[in-house]
């Protein structure tokens, strides 16, 4: 296998260059069979490199410990999601895995625009191209997964690290690299625009929806790494501003703001400057990350090794993608000048622009931050770290103000807000927002402001989002006669993106209620032996003994405990020690948590004596955290209503009738619990959620492909042109009232 996948990514190398040349060459002289020939070596490029990753995989399921990453990451006692995890779970295979993800996507984006995007496509394939070419590059000259011990093969492996022998990592690496690799696609033909001088918005509605697939990806690998963080590393939280972790975070932050530029200027034709430098600084900070996590400059304990050879040639790589990316974007300036000034301030374009230099202002502020040890390193021989005090002393304001311009956006109107509509409009909000600060206040969640005032800003974005919601509802049923709830359901459905964004916000609400709570986390450390009972805020905990048990790859040892509050049992808690037999160095925390809406109870072992009967506990009390997790369901719900297939349906006769209300339940229902399913902690439970999810978005789809087909033979059933009309022009003033709702 080792020889096979070598050679499948030289092939691969080959052919990328040749999809980049072709369709350059074929752009320039108008060559159809060039362009078409090109187009071809991408396909081939996503499968030679899919035979590339079919051979690492097997590698790793058969135990070829003759390659020398197999051997390194591998165990033939893992469970087989383990030994396919190990793929990326070092540096060598996570390049690999990076290519092959670049190639499929690349294959899937030039299938999805042969037909529309003719004039930009080549050059997206070149941008496309030249990208893979370089990692490409790394894996053949620098780090390849496919090289072998020379003399002797060793017996056996020595195992992923313990700590990402969970199902978290099963699913977080994949999702964080799904959206870094995604995020390459809008970079390519928006570079392909500016080459082209193609500046209209033809490259717009060919990324589109890969923006917002791949920021949803990027999104999800950061909560699921978060979830790892907090159930695995044993420390009470989720997020320590770690260089790998803010090496998700700085994309991320930037494709925020591409994706709100993007919704500006599909509707309002405007922020083409913005986008075009947002889509360039994504993508560069996907690089950027990668660079920071694979060149060992950053110490965090979860990064690879330092190589400075492979720093210098990420830093040549990054320094071209900035030289080439903003010189032809200062090049066609002129031509993306905006045609009108902006109508006022009190607009959502206005919010948008200022929302954008807050993004761009965290951005610059995390980085700072994250490179400063290195850099102060580099000029005064002395390595100063930056802590996560400096981090929030910044970023919660930033991240307050953030959330203020979120209740804004879902308020103002597009061009301009008159003032006694502005107001209007803030009643009920602010009215919410005051009742969540004095609720808060009057439950003893007063004491942090930079927490209270998130809270109260929850509230007000909560009360923003019901009430547009709410408008539109109201205005479609006036207009149609339709029921509240199938009027709902036909607002997500066929207007969609408005309401959706609108799920969106009420989700990032909701999560910064998570995030405020942590201002109110307190913790104790204590030593408890058998029988003994501790209390602690609301609870006592009873210590009732030890259990070990063993298999083929670990010793483990578990704790008993019984929660009780008030004096009645609340639950019971197993926390636990792992120790691997190959790396006993590195035992392994698990984590015990009794969960809640208002809080969650978390326990942590540490030193312990079994045949003492003593063991030395972390306790934690996290508030409000599970509404973090609560809000994302909710955004991930919102953004696969967008993505969906399908957007307004036809327009239908009197007699045709279709419930949507139903099958927004059962696909709303689907997605959270597919998403809950890859959440889940324990993974049966997971399965069963996944597959529920899966048979409900199926469900769910077949209902709406069935309307779809019946449709058109339905309308053949109107009797009379006069029904007909009439139908239409109904259809067309809903249309009309949705519009206008929308737009105020």
């Amino acid at each position: 296998m080792a020889d096979f996948g070598a050679l499948c990514v030289l092939i691969a190398l080959v052919v990328a260059t040749y999809a980049g040349a072709a369709s350059l060459v074929g752009a320039r002289r108008g060559n159809a069979r060039l362009l078409e020939s090109g187009r071809a070596a991408v396909y081939a490029l996503a499968a030679v490199l899919g035979l590339a990753s079919v051979a690492m995989v097997q590698a790793f399921v058969s135990g070829d410990f003759s390659i020398k990453y197999v051997q390194h990451y591998s165990d033939a006692q893992a469970p087989l999601a383990y030994k396919i995890s190990a793929y990326w779970g070092g540096l060598d295979g996570s390049m690999l895995f990076w290519v092959a993800l670049l190639a499929g996507f690349a294959a899937i984006a030039v299938y999805s625009n042969r037909r529309r995007q003719r004039e930009i496509l080549p050059y997206a394939i070149a941008v496309m191209a030249a990208v893979a070419d370089f990692f490409l590059y790394l894996i053949i000259f620098e780090k390849s997964p496919f090289d072998t011990f020379l003399v002797e093969v060793p017996a056996s492996g020595q195992g992923l690290n313990p700590l990402l022998q969970n199902p978290y990592m099963v699913t977080h690496p994949p999702a964080l690299y799904g959206g870094f690799v995604g995020l390459t696609i809008p970079y390519a033909f928006a570079m392909a625009a500016l080459i082209s001088g193609q500046l209209d918005d033809a490259w717009l509605a060919a990324i589109r929806r890969w923006a917002l697939a791949s920021w949803f990806l990027l999104t999800l690998g950061l909560v699921l790494g978060m979830i790892w963080a907090y159930e695995v590393l044993g420390w009470g939280g989720f997020w320590a501003w770690d260089p790998v972790e803010n090496a998700g975070l700085l994309p991320w932050l930037t494709a925020t703001a591409m994706l709100h530029s993007m919704t500006v200027l599909q509707r309002r034709g405007r922020l083409r400057r913005w986008t075009f430098t947002l889509v360039i600084l994504t993508f560069f900070l996907t690089i950027f990350g990668t660079f920071m996590t694979r060149s060992g400059i950053v110490q965090s304990v979860h990064a690879f090794g330092k190589d400075t050879r492979l720093a210098w040639i990420f830093t040549i790589f990054m320094g071209l993608v900035l030289l080439v990316s903003f010189g032809f974007l200062f090049a066609r300036l002129p031509a993306l000048r905006a045609t009108r000034a902006l109508d006022s301030w009190l607009s959502r374009e206005g919010a948008t622009i200022a929302t954008n230099w807050l993004f761009v202002l965290a951005t610059l502020v995390v980085m700072f931050a994250t490179m400063f040890p290195t850099l102060s390193e580099a000029i005064g021989s002395e390595r100063i770290s930056v802590g996560a005090p400096f981090f929030n002393r910044w970023m919660v304001p930033i991240g307050i103000a953030l959330l203020l311009l979120t209740g804004a956006c879902s308020i103002l109107a597009w061009r301009r807000t008159a003032p006694p509509e502005l107001r209007r409009r803030l009643i009920a909000p602010v009215i919410a927002g005051t009742i969540t600060a004095g609720a808060c206040v009057a439950v003893g969640l007063g004491s942090s402001k930079g927490a209270l005032l998130c809270l109260a800003l929850s509230g007000f974005i909560a009360a923003a989002v019901v009430q547009e919601i709410g408008r539109g509802v109201a205005g479609r049923a006036r207009s149609t006669g339709q029921a509240r709830l199938r009027a709902l359901g036909a607002l997500l459905f066929r207007i969609r993106r408005p309401y959706a964004g609108y799920l969106v916000h009420l989700g990032i609400a909701l999560m910064f209620l998570g995030f405020a709570g942590q201002a109110f986390q307190h913790e104790e450390s204590v030593v408890l032996s058998v029988g003994q009972m501790q209390s602690f805020g609301k609870y006592d905990i009873r210590f009732d003994g030890f259990s070990q048990t063993e298999d083929l790859q670990k010793k483990m040892v578990t704790a008993e405990f019984t929660v009780l509050r008030d004096g009645k049992p609340a639950g019971q808690l197993f926390p636990a020690r792992w120790v691997y037999v190959k790396r006993p160095d590195e035992p392994a925390t698990q984590v015990a948590i009794l969960r809640g809406l208002v809080e969650d109870l978390y326990v942590t072992m540490g030193k312990h004596d079994v045949d003492g009967g003593a063991a030395a506990l972390k306790l934690v009390s996290n508030p409000l955290v599970d509404w973090m997790w609560l809000g994302f369901l909710l955004l991930a719900a919102a953004t696969i209503l967008v993505l969906l297939p399908g957007g307004r349906p036809v327009l239908a006769a009197p007699r045709v009738r279709f419930s949507f209300s139903g099958v927004t339940i059962t696909l709303l229902v689907a997605v959270i619990a597919l998403v809950f399913g890859v959440l889940a902690t324990h993974l049966p439970l997971g399965a069963a959620l996944v597959l529920l999810g899966l048979g409900g978005l199926g469900l769910g789809l077949a209902a709406l492909a069935l309307y779809r087909v019946l449709d058109p033979l339905l309308r053949l059933q109107a009797t009379t042109s006069a029904e007909r009309r009439a139908c239409i022009e109904e259809e067309l003033q809903a249309r009309l009232q949705s519009a206008a709702e929308t737009a105020e």
